[in-house]
């Protein structure tokens, strides 16, 4: 389970790092909003944990922007803002849940559990972006009217891209999330390119309108038209 934490505040973000890699979750601190948004849009979390007070774009700017994206990575904000006023702005911004400063770390750890199984449930049995449909119980995929015939790994793979369609998902993410391979002394980029290429042909060929998209020295982008 990978948290990007944003919080300007060095002790408040030593503290949460500490906790959540206590509880065996991978976590990555951000410090500005601007830092945060570049991070979300280029790499792949299962969860944000937002605070509002930030330098530069605060922390209802970036939620807008991120929802604007179609990012859907849920999102629990921590502030000291408590108003009624403010809860609502947060939640209207497109907020999953809001945690009033300070919180007892017992609350926040089953505000997470409580975000995670909500995401889980709200899991569909089908993928869609744009003609391309992928079914997860049968485990088949159309383009259009046209079965798409995969092997295993680009099954995998293609699941992985449609889950962050619009997002761009890098080589180390892939390798991480899709190979589970964490440990290896050499990079998997080679195997990889070959399997995007694999797919890329079984996917776009002879379509007007290509799906899966190299970011150039970033990774790569599953939607429906150019990034």
């Amino acid at each position: 389970m990978r948290v990007l934490v944003v919080e300007d505040e060095q002790k408040v973000a030593n503290a949460l790092r500490e906790g959540l890699e206590g509880e065996r979750y991978d976590v990555v601190v951000e410090r500005t909003g601007e830092d945060a948004f570049f991070r979300v849009t280029t790499e792949t979390f299962d969860l944000i944990l937002l605070d509002l007070g930030l330098p530069g774009r605060d922390g209802l700017q970036i939620l807008t922007a991120l929802r604007d994206k179609s990012i859907k990575t849920p999102v629990l904000v921590l502030t000291a803002r408590d108003t009624l006023q403010d809860r609502v702005a947060g939640l209207d911004s497109g907020a999953d849940d809001y945690l009033v400063k300070p919180f007892a770390f017992a609350e926040l750890l089953a505000r997470i559990r409580a975000l995670i199984r909500r995401g889980r449930a709200a899991d569909a049995p089908r993928l869609a972006v744009g003609d391309l449909r992928m079914d997860l119980i049968t485990r088949k995929v159309v383009r259009g009217e046209q079965p798409v015939e995969l092997t295993v790994r680009e099954f995998e793979l293609l699941e992985y891209l449609m889950r962050y369609e619009g997002q761009v998902v890098s080589r180390e993410t892939l390798a991480r999330d899709v190979w589970k391979e964490t440990a290896r002394t050499t990079p998997l980029d080679n195997v990889i390119d070959v399997h995007i290429a694999r797919l890329r042909r079984k996917v776009d060929v002879d379509r007007s309108i290509k799906l899966i998209h190299t970011v150039r020295g970033v990774g790569f982008m599953l939607r429906e038209g150019e990034p």
